[in-house]
């Protein structure tokens, strides 16, 4: 779906743009049914060792994990997009309906940013250690690339793959604080990357909740966050990265590739089994490098 004019005028506007029902239930089914496979199998393996007693396979897909991490969260920590790397979440990654959007922003030379999540925000309390990396505070997201990549458009795309609502934090937002530059965050123990109290933007944030289908544009310098999950479902989504290729990511040491291209369609990576080897390869020298992913001073929780 590409955007008309007067959602690209939106967008420069109010520094976002949610398309309702951008998506088809045959762009994002493969990606559920993988997740869906994926902690099956898990599950059946959970139980022959004895850490689960119930496999709870007629639970549906926002329910289901939340029931089995209840008994063991072992699974939880496996499911992110770079750590699960499934076949069809990489093709999602190269969606054509998603890409028509984006090229609308970024033009038709579009690079896939490493900065790409698939998130399963569990209800309050269930998460190993008991900080839910998914529970995010107040931040830009130019706020979590180096400074290489303080001058290029990136867009963000966030998309729930069930239903995102207040109470299973959904997405909270401020409009209109775009075009002013990356503002100062700091590293809170227990938080994450966040703004500092005194450069936050004093408005009125604008709650948004979503169904499967509607898709969220992001300018990277709006400040965002998701609350906490106060409900008993699990709240799915994703959030990806586009960008002009040949611009700075920010992640160096994490792999782009390049998703769509009318000048050099031969530089496009369709093969999965490349994007599976280039995220082993830089989880593995992560590992030993252990390279600083965001710019910012860590500083205690309060």
């Amino acid at each position: 779906m590409k955007p008309t004019q007067q959602q690209l005028e939106e967008f420069e506007a109010q520094g976002f743009l949610v398309v309702r029902g951008a998506l088809a239930d045959a762009d994002l089914d493969p990606v559920i049914e993988e997740y869906e496979a994926h902690i099956d199998r898990r599950a059946r393996q959970l139980q022959a060792e004895g850490k689960i007693s119930e496999l709870h396979a007629g639970a549906p897909f926002d329910q289901r994990l939340a029931l089995i991490c209840r008994q063991c969260n072992e699974i939880y920590p496996e499911l992110d997009i770079m750590r699960l790397r499934g076949r069809a979440s990489f093709a999602f990654l190269g969606n054509d309906n998603l890409l028509d959007m984006v090229e609308a922003f970024v033009g038709p030379e579009i690079t896939c940013s490493p900065i790409q999540h698939i998130r399963p925000k569990l209800p309050g309390g269930l998460a190993p250690r008991g900080a839910d990396p998914h529970v995010a505070p107040w931040h830009q997201d130019a706020g979590v690339t180096w400074e290489d990549a303080d001058p290029v458009f990136i867009l963000t795309v966030w998309l729930p793959l069930s239903p995102a609502r207040p109470e299973n934090g959904c997405l909270q937002i401020i409009p209109r604080t775009h075009g002013t530059g990356v503002l100062a965050h700091v590293i809170r123990a227990g938080q994450g990357t966040v703004i500092v109290d005194e450069q936050m933007p004093d408005a009125e944030p604008l709650t948004l909740p979503m169904d499967k289908g509607d898709v969220l544009l992001l300018h990277k310098e709006i400040p965002h966050r998701s609350t906490s999950n106060r409900s008993d479902t699990v709240r799915w989504s994703m959030d990806l990265r586009y960008q002009p290729t040949g611009t700075p990511t920010g992640r160096p040491f994490h792999p782009e590739f390049v998703v769509r291209s009318r000048a050099n369609p031969d530089s496009v990576l369709t093969e999965w089994s490349v994007w599976d080897r280039l995220w082993a390869e830089a989880q593995a020298k992560a590992a030993v490098d252990k390279p600083r992913g965001h710019r910012w001073k860590s500083v205690p929780a309060r």
